[in-house]
């Protein structure tokens, strides 16, 4: 397993739709594993291909807390069947969008279909924070983030904040 640079706002990738996965096979394993080492560095809960730049529809999750064993789960093409009605608030953020947080309210439960890493067709019942983590990622494959849920008065000011950021990175060109 390997980490990979995540991809940081205001990159136009986190933007990109992701493409529909054709083929369960090994490499898409060994991507699944990249994602999950990268999660873990850095550290979060969930993290979609996009995150790392490759526009498939991917995506990990992991809610296991720091004293329990790791349990990672992998959903290749998502889609959610249902949402419930009842609404949830949780403070949510991203590792595309480091080191800033918002409440977001979203559905409070979901019913979704996948395939699992054996290319096996999955369906599971979500609620409280899966729910949220799961709706969180597969709005990335989408190219929507978590910000978009957010006032725009709030969202413009963090993508000034990262686009400053990006800028003061960017290596100066040297003339002459």
């Amino acid at each position: 397993m390997s980490i990979k640079p995540l991809v940081i706002l205001p990159d136009p990738v986190l933007r990109q739709l992701s493409k529909p996965i054709e083929r369960v096979d090994e490499p898409l394993r060994k991507l699944a594993d990249d994602m999950l080492a990268t999660m873990y560095d850095a550290p979060g809960i969930g993290l979609a291909a996009i995150q790392i730049g490759t526009p498939l529809r991917m995506l990990v999750i992991d809610l296991a807390k720091e004293d329990e064993e790791p349990a990672p789960h992998v959903f290749i093409n998502p889609e959610i069947l249902s949402r419930s009605d009842e609404r949830s608030v949780y403070e949510e953020g991203c590792l595309s969008i480091p080191d800033y947080y918002a409440e977001v309210e979203r559905p409070a439960a979901v019913r979704a279909r996948y395939l699992d890493r054996d290319g096996k067709m999955q369906e599971i019942e979500a609620e409280g924070l899966m729910a949220t983590c799961l709706q969180h990622e597969i709005d990335h494959l989408d190219g929507v983030l978590f910000i978009d849920h957010i006032s725009k008065l709030k969202r413009d000011m963090v993508v000034r904040k990262f686009k400053k950021l990006a800028k003061e990175k960017a290596p100066s060109r040297m003339v002459g």
